[in-house]
């Protein structure tokens, strides 16, 4: 299960965004792709606007929630970071038909199709008050549940769980920077003086970034080109030591099967929230991720028998995180893991999804690697975004890389509050896509584990059927661990 990590150094004003990110910032305007993180609290009646007014209070300390991106003129350049405030639609209360945990999921179903401008506001704070019937509450306990939705352009799945706990703690975060960019602050001094032109800072700095960038055009060509040849003898590498058994060899993929649909976006989306407690994944031997997704392998193989399509090969896509200091906001690998579906003895198929987990990760850190990424780290903007506007999204491949994603992050301790309540738990739902219609989100809090289903209706008409297997499954695979003790593996937590 990847860590939330510590505080994230804070973007400065003038930043332009890492390829990777820019690539998310571009990709949302042809399908979302934005986080959602749900966090549950115990509701104290506090009136709104007190929370509202909190919220702008706790956002004035973390720099990362007061930014926005700016578009380079002709996408010249790549986007930048430029300062804004925080305004009162970022914040936003919903009233249900009925304040009750169905009438919530059904509209957190309604939520997750949406998409934010992260040229708008890269994030908004979405609140659902007095819900009964949530899980993990005592009866006649109301909940207050708070979504935060944050453009993937902003972070990662363990980047946002960063900073929604930034927003959610008494204490205050890392102070917001004064002045972000002291030398694009004294450019914009001489090139926009007071009165002077009509026209922004903001705007301003957008030509500013793309007349600085645009001499470097050819030299960046020249360094994609350099970074080429070396990711192919990394490639090359790579093939060599694959041969002589050296390093795993990489996934082979496998055709698709019905949690792939027919290759078309959802129209529609369906959550379903299961909640156990830590202890009951946490097996001695094993990952808390290996015994999700060997609960998962046994639920999806008996959900595809009963609709008449028994799986020959099921792989779970797993993003790994890999991230820096430095790096894009985005630093994540997807691991093809094979969840071993035609394994019988649960014991047995946790040990092969543990080993097959461990070697995707060999492979993925694997210093050739990030030779092979490397070249698109020097590509010219324009070609970048080329790129991403025609690459095909709407087409099922022959071979997929999962036929469902587990998404693993632990989002730390319980002591996060909100409106003088406190934190029940947490969960997530990984995004759906064109060939993604069923995910899992695995995220823990304190000493709570939920694991998180999105689905496409059309596709998973019966999510509550696949729910009920995976609960079952649960309980099967941590009675199955805990009896039969499996040698310890590669900590992928």
């Amino acid at each position: 299960m990847n860590r939330v990590p510590g505080p994230p150094s804070p973007l400065r004003s003038g930043t332009a965004l890492t390829p990777r990110d820019a690539t998310m910032y571009w990709l949302a305007a042809r399908t979302p792709n934005d986080l959602f993180l749900l966090y549950a609290f115990a509701d104290t009646g506090r009136p709104t606007p007190e929370l509202r007014a909190t919220v702008a209070n706790r956002v004035a300390d973390i720099p990362d929630l007061l930014v926005r991106v700016l578009d380079t003129p002709a996408n010249i350049a790549y986007p930048i970071w430029v300062d804004c405030e925080f305004i009162d639609e970022q914040f936003a209360e919903h009233d249900l038909l009925g304040p009750d945990w169905a009438h919530l999921t059904a509209a957190l179903g309604d939520l997750l199709a949406t998409g934010l401008d992260a040229a708008h506001r890269p994030w908004r704070l979405h609140i659902f008050r007095d819900i009964a019937g949530a899980p993990g509450f005592a009866i006649g306990a109301p909940a207050l549940v708070a979504v935060l939705q944050i453009s993937h352009a902003l972070a990662d799945g363990r980047r946002a769980a960063a900073l929604a706990r930034a927003l959610f703690t008494d204490s205050p975060g890392t102070p917001a920077v004064a002045e972000s960019n002291r030398s694009l602050s004294n450019l914009l001094d001489r090139a926009v003086p007071t009165g002077r032109l009509p026209v922004d800072r903001a705007t301003a700095a957008g030509w500013l970034h793309s007349a600085r960038a645009l001499p470097g055009f050819p030299i960046s060509m020249a360094r994609t080109i350099i970074r080429g040849l070396s990711a192919h003898r990394a490639e090359k590498r790579l093939a060599e030591l694959t041969a002589a058994g050296a390093i795993a060899p990489p996934s082979a993929g496998a055709r698709p099967n019905l949690l792939n649909g027919a290759g078309s976006a959802p129209k529609a989306h369906a959550t379903r929230i299961i909640l156990r407690p830590a202890r009951d994944l946490k097996v001695p031997g094993h990952t808390v991720t290996v015994v999700a997704a060997t609960a998962i392998s046994l639920a999806l193989e008996r959900y595809l028998a009963a609709h008449g399509a028994p799986p020959e090969t099921l792989l779970a896509q797993v993003p790994m995180s890999v991230a820096t200091d430095s790096g894009p906001r985005n630093s994540y690998r997807d691991l093809s893991i094979n969840l071993h579906a035609t394994e019988p003895n649960p014991a047995r198929r946790a040990a092969a999804i543990a080993a097959d987990l461990t070697a995707r990760r060999a492979r993925a850190l694997h210093p050739l690697q990030d030779a092979r990424s490397a070249a698109t780290e020097t590509l010219p903007a324009p070609i970048l975004r080329r790129d991403v506007s025609t690459y095909p999204i709407d087409i099922l491949p022959h071979q997929v890389s999962g036929h469902t994603v587990i998404s693993s992050v632990h989002r730390g301790p319980a002591d996060l509050t909100f409106g003088g309540g406190q934190v029940h738990f947490t969960a997530g739902f990984p995004g759906l896509g064109s060939v993604m219609h069923l995910t899992h989100g695995l995220n823990g809090l304190g000493d709570t584990i939920t694991l998180s289903l999105h689905a496409d209706p059309e596709v998973i008409p019966d999510l509550d059927h696949y729910a009920a297997l995976l609960t079952e499954s649960l309980t099967e695979v941590e009675r199955a661990l805990t009896e039969t003790p499996s040698p310890p593996t590669h900590p992928a937590e």
